[in-house]
């Protein structure tokens, strides 16, 4: 069977539908339903689509089953929440009754098997998106799961996956979990579109697409979606690129490491083309990323009729990840850092799209009349503080781009880093009646506040609330190249900057510098200096970043295989448990509890010389008191124990 579909569309923008084909009510102010009891207060005989999450329901913008929820019901759909359901069987699925047009399904804002597991491969004890931070409310690889009791629940209504998990596990995969490279999501989970990214436009085009009528598979025309081809379909071959087979890539590192360059150089919008990529003899097909929303949409994504509460089901049981957004404002999203550990850039998009300021200083006059809002913005930023704009001048050049970053290894001349706007946002943001303060907790992007010293008086006079989050992530020279951070300089250069302002401004503010352990090309000599520059400039770290390696990454490829996609260069990986907790223990040397490992790790690489009672020593020769207690063996687990949901 050849399908004749294949030129891509471009739907732009969100049109509410003609009145005869508006088959619901407008947005309204309560939060969307999420029993069958809410859907009849409505009048609803029926609904139109289900989300189904693997997060507590929380009408906020910063949740995705809240914001795309509430974009489908401006455009006149009836929406239904499925929150966190119990996946042992399809029954929850039936909760509203068959839905009109299809299941929406993600794992929730992360990926399910980073939400359940640490960097060590252990069982968290809390789940920052769930009431009462409970663990257990979701699966394992939660896409999965939800998907197939979908298609138990009700047989031919379309499954459409979405989210962080399913969007960075479109391709073959390798998964730390199990330590292997897994097929693509789409085989396993079997949805009948995946919609990768953000997916505003994507999302509505759809469900339009299916209230029209259509089959689902006319919609394998849209930008930002990814489906399967059973044996007998053909792939499109124009503008498209053929990915390393799943075969090839699951026993080939070299091949992986070829799969990953080539998925990460078609990213951009703007020129990226098709991947396709076998699975024996099926095709997974990703078309090219969905284009960039403009202002406007921006502006009305974000303006829709939030409560910003979680749902009144929950009670009084707090939902952790709800309390760091509850005061905060999103003012862009987006990132062009490119950093080969972090996935923001491979699911938000390198182009940055801002709001407007009317938009936003809206959003915080509606915040203010809140009777529980106590004065104060806990955040106003983003991925970044600090790309609020930031764009290419040259979109001529834009358009043929294909570099990964546009900071590294330099920043781009072409790159326009005015944070005029920003400031001025900034300071009508401070002026808003009813707000005392508006702080900044995003992280920074120090290369880029040092270009406006203008932007650092005010940061540090008016935006800081005692201590400002930066990312310096690591000393070595090496490491930092093959993450695409600046050099340890320019963290120098800034808190030399930062010091001198915040005095200026007549306050006490400090850094909070963070570094990541165990990351791709640090071994054990990388990580002794950087205690030691820890030690050396008083840094004393209380948070320390394992490197966890999640789909889809850059970094991901360099610990899976040993090689850096891009160069083809091979990179030292510390692999196994002692490795990762040597390195770990290393950025808090101070710590008597870490005295063991350090001293293993110093005497591995030969640093006896930082054992001792010398000032630059990191240890001394005699362990601390609570270092000499033994330590019970840790109780050896069964090769393949799994996340235990009723864990108490």
């Amino acid at each position: 069977m050849r399908l004749e579909c294949y030129s891509l569309t471009f739907p732009h923008g969100f049109h509410m539908p003609a009145a005869d084909n508006a088959p619901n009510s407008p947005a309204s102010t309560n939060p969307l339903p999420m029993t069958a009891e809410e859907v009849a207060a409505r009048g609803w005989e029926s609904v139109d689509v289900v989300f189904v999450t693997g997060d507590a329901y929380v009408d906020h913008p910063s949740f995705a089953m809240a914001l795309l929820g509430r974009l489908l019901e401006a455009e006149g759909y009836r929406v239904a929440i499925l929150s966190q359901p119990d996946w042992h069987s399809c029954k929850p699925w039936q909760t509203f009754g068959r839905p009109r047009l299809c299941f929406a399904v993600s794992a929730g804002n992360m990926d399910s098997m980073i939400n359940h597991y640490t960097a060590n491969r252990k069982v968290r004890n809390d789940d920052a998106y769930s009431p009462g931070g409970q663990i257990g409310r979701r699966p394992n690889r939660a896409t999965l799961a939800y998907c197939q009791r979908a298609r138990e629940a009700y047989k031919g209504v379309p499954v459409i996956a979405g989210g962080v998990e399913a969007s960075l596990r479109r391709l073959a995969h390798y998964d730390y979990w199990s330590d292997k490279v897994r097929r693509s999501i789409l085989t396993d989970a079997k949805p009948d579109l995946l919609v990768f990214g953000m997916g505003e436009r994507a999302i509505v085009e759809i469900v339009r697409r299916l209230d029209a009528g259509e089959p689902i598979a006319r919609s394998r025309d849209l930008r930002g979606v990814a489906y399967r081809l059973g044996a007998s379909e053909t792939p499109p071959s124009e503008h498209t690129i053929e990915l390393p087979t799943y075969e090839a890539v699951s026993t080939d590192p070299r091949a992986f490491a070829r799969m990953t360059r080539l998925a990460h150089h078609e990213t951009n919008p703007h020129n990226a083309r098709r991947l396709v990529q076998y699975h024996d003899r099926e095709a997974v097909v990703v078309n090219p990323p969905a284009m960039p929303l403009e202002e406007a949409e921006m502006d009305r994504v974000y303006g829709l009729p939030y409560t910003r509460r979680p749902h009144p089901a929950y009670g009084e049981q707090p939902i952790p990840a709800f309390g760091v957004v509850k005061d905060s404002i999103q003012i862009m999203r987006g990132c062009f850092g490119g950093c080969t550990f972090c996935s923001i850039t491979a699911h938000e998009g390198r182009i940055i799209q801002s709001r407007s300021q009317e938009s936003i200083t809206a959003e915080i006059r509606r915040m203010a009349q809140r009777p529980d809002f106590k004065g104060t913005i806990s955040d106003i930023g983003g991925p970044t503080a600090n790309m609020y704009r930031m764009a290419c001048t040259r979109p001529e050049v834009q358009a043929k781009c294909r570099r990964p970053s546009c900071v590294h290894p330099t920043i781009c001349k072409l790159l326009d880093t005015d944070h005029g706007p920003l400031r001025e946002l900034m300071k009508s943001a401070r002026g808003q009646e009813g707000v005392r303060r508006v702080l900044v907790a995003s992280g920074l992007r120090m290369d880029l506040a040092q270009r406006d010293p203008k932007y650092l008086e005010e940061l540090a006079a008016h935006h800081v609330g005692g201590h400002l989050k930066v990312a310096p992530e690591h000393s070595d020279p090496e490491v930092l190249r093959l993450m695409k951070k600046p050099s340890i300089e320019n963290f120098e250069s800034f808190a030399q900057k930062f010091a001198k302002v915040s005095r200026k401004a007549g306050k006490e503010q400090y850094l909070v510098p963070y570094f990541i352990s165990g990351h791709p090309g640090s071994d054990l000599p990388a990580m002794i200096d950087l205690a030691v520059y820890l030690k050396q400039n008083n840094y004393r770290i209380e948070q320390v970043q394992d490197f966890i390696p999640g789909p889809f990454d850059v970094a991901t490829c360099m610990y899976h295989t040993g090689i850096d996609p891009m160069t083809g260069e091979e990179v030292y990986v510390a692999k196994g448990a002692n490795q990762r907790r040597m390195q770990r223990a290393l950025l808090q040397y101070y710590r008597p509890e870490n005295y063991r490992d350090v001293r293993r790790a110093l005497e591995e690489a030969g640093r006896t010389d930082l054992i001792g009672p010398g000032a630059d020593c990191l240890i001394r020769s005699t362990p601390p008191k609570e270092a000499r207690t033994k330590k019970k063996p840790p109780r050896r687990r069964a090769k393949n124990a799994g996340y235990r949901p009723h864990r108490k």
